[in-house]
């Protein structure tokens, strides 16, 4: 049985995935909303913010490059470029990565777009319920920081980003290839020292 809190996070990010079909999304939800996000991710808050534009910039330039004939998501975490998702031919997919290579603050590029005809609007759906069923397992598992993943999911193959331990890393994968729909994980993952994720969590309280 789900969770209140499961449902609150399948919701949210179905809600999400389905404004992204649309071609549209908020780079801002509100002050409060991005404090927090900000707040509990292992970037700083310039890189989360560079991130952001990162991710707008470059779907501009490839769009400008390609125009319609292919359907390509850009995710970026900690300046590294995510390229999924469909093009034509072997030549638009080097294209699509030329284009987005120009974007500034750019540090690396991750092309993983298919040579195949655009996914279907059933098939964009059924991703956005894998990303949000991977995101809800994540949270529920006690020995992970859920919100140091970004989950992206395409044809059903989850791609996680992040900066992590190599325990956490390996305990991901393990939450997110048992979870329903997930036909593959490639992990786009910065491994840190458990040395360098305790000085990135809070100072326990000295008055508990």
């Amino acid at each position: 049985m789900k969770t209140t809190f499961q449902k609150s996070i399948l919701a949210l990010t179905l809600t999400a995935g389905l404004l992204s079909l649309g071609g549209c999304f908020p780079l801002m939800v509100g002050g409060a909303v991005t404090g927090a996000l900000v707040a509990s991710d292992r970037r700083t808050s310039g890189t989360v913010v560079e991130d952001n534009a990162i991710q707008l910039k470059a779907r501009n330039r490839i769009e400008d490059a390609l125009g319609e004939r292919a359907h390509i998501n850009t995710t970026s975490y900690n300046r590294q470029l995510l390229l999924t998702g469909e093009v034509p031919s072997e030549q638009d997919k080097q294209l699509a990565e030329k284009a987005a290579s120009g974007v500034e603050n750019l540090r690396n590029i991750v092309n993983e777009l298919a040579v195949l005809g655009n996914a279907t609007l059933t098939q964009r759906s059924s991703d956005a319920l894998v990303t949000s069923r991977v995101k809800a397992n994540l949270f529920d598992a006690k020995d992970l920081f859920a919100n140091a993943f970004k989950v992206t999911t395409e044809r059903g193959t989850v791609y996680l980003m992040g900066r992590v331990t190599q325990r956490e890393a390996n305990r991901a994968t393990e939450v997110v290839s048992g979870t329903s729909g997930v036909q593959r994980v490639v992990r786009i993952l910065e491994i840190i020292s458990e040395d360098e994720l305790a000085n990135m969590l809070p100072a326990p309280d000295s008055k508990k």
